[in-house]
């Protein structure tokens, strides 16, 4: 079933939209959701409360790449449970990793002008990953969207371990050198 016969069903309140979901973006939200999480019991939990989510969003939304929609909601879903175990000083593992890599480029958000310095990081960082060739800018987002590791990356790619390392630190270097110059460091 297509993107646009799926959304018309969650148009209509059909519960196959749920079904017709599962079987078609199912592996992938799980993929993302396990990435994040690294348990197989709560991925499941995130993946269903994005099917909960979906059904909750469309309509009144009408996503127009259905793919990205639902694997943001995904991501968002598994960032939250990462920051509750992290207030509650569980966090760890290669998500927490990678996000220690962008704390010191990174503002905080623990109130109203981090969380507004946050939005306009984000809006920057978008900026920044424009200027950047294809190549470095998959490695990016691979690393800090998806949270693969280094030898993920290079085994996806076709590169070694190294190369993909020096590239994300000389990144990480560009990118505040980037918000820097915005104003935003």
């Amino acid at each position: 079933m297509d993107d646009a016969s799926i959304i018309a069903l969650y148009f209509a309140r059909d519960e196959h939209a749920i079904r017709e979901t599962a079987d078609r973006f199912g592996p992938a939200c799980m993929t993302n959701a396990m990435r994040i999480l690294g348990c197989r019991e709560e991925a499941e939990e995130c993946v269903n409360d994005t099917y909960f989510e979906l059904w909750r969003t469309i309509p009144p939304q009408r996503p127009e790449h259905l793919t990205a929609f639902i694997l943001t909601i995904v991501r968002h879903l598994a960032m939250n449970r990462i920051k509750h175990k992290q207030a509650k000083k569980r966090g760890g593992g290669s998500v927490q990793l990678a996000l220690e890599e962008l704390d010191n480029i990174l503002p905080a958000e623990d109130d109203v002008q981090g969380q507004t310095e946050k939005n306009l990081t984000a809006e920057a960082i978008n900026r920044f990953l424009a200027t950047l060739p294809k190549d470095q800018r998959i490695i990016f987002l691979r690393r800090y969207w998806h949270f693969q590791s280094a030898k993920e990356i290079a085994s996806a790619l076709g590169l070694t371990e190294s190369n993909v390392r020096v590239t994300l630190m000389r990144l990480r270097t560009k990118l505040k050198e980037y918000l820097e110059k915005e104003d935003l460091l």
